[in-house]
């Protein structure tokens, strides 16, 4: 199985940014898709970005859409999230999924793969 480990969380000021990086061990990110889920207290595990196994094409929440950015490049096996411009709700616990399989996808479901997750929290 591929083991996925996140890191980059932290504290931050609204309007402030942090880049989240998912490693993967193992297999090499060339034959996964990736994507990022989060989970605020209380609330439903939900999509934030996706990118395909290419890296060619990625699709993002209408939340964070226009200040996260996916990316990923496979000859580190790491994925990132650049988060910019960030809010209060967007604190939550940050997961990176990985899928063998060419498209992107946003259902949880859809991912085999989980890292443990990172706490990112965004202060007022």
């Amino acid at each position: 199985q591929v083991q996925l480990v996140e890191s980059g969380g932290g504290l931050v000021q609204a309007g402030g940014s942090l880049r989240l990086a998912c490693s993967a061990s193992g297999r090499t990110f060339s034959t996964y898709a990736m994507g990022w889920f989060r989970q605020a207290p209380g609330r439903e595990r939900q999509f934030v970005a996706a990118i395909s196994m290419s890296g060619g094409s990625t699709y993002y929440a209408d939340s964070v859409k226009g200040r996260f950015t996916i990316s990923k490049d496979n000859a580190k096996n790491t994925e990132y999230l650049q988060m910019n411009s960030l809010k209060p709700e967007d604190t939550a616990v940050y997961y990176c999924a990985a899928r063998n399989g060419l498209a992107l996808l946003t259902r949880r479901d859809a991912y085999a793969y989980w890292g443990q997750g990172t706490q990112v929290t965004v202060s007022s």
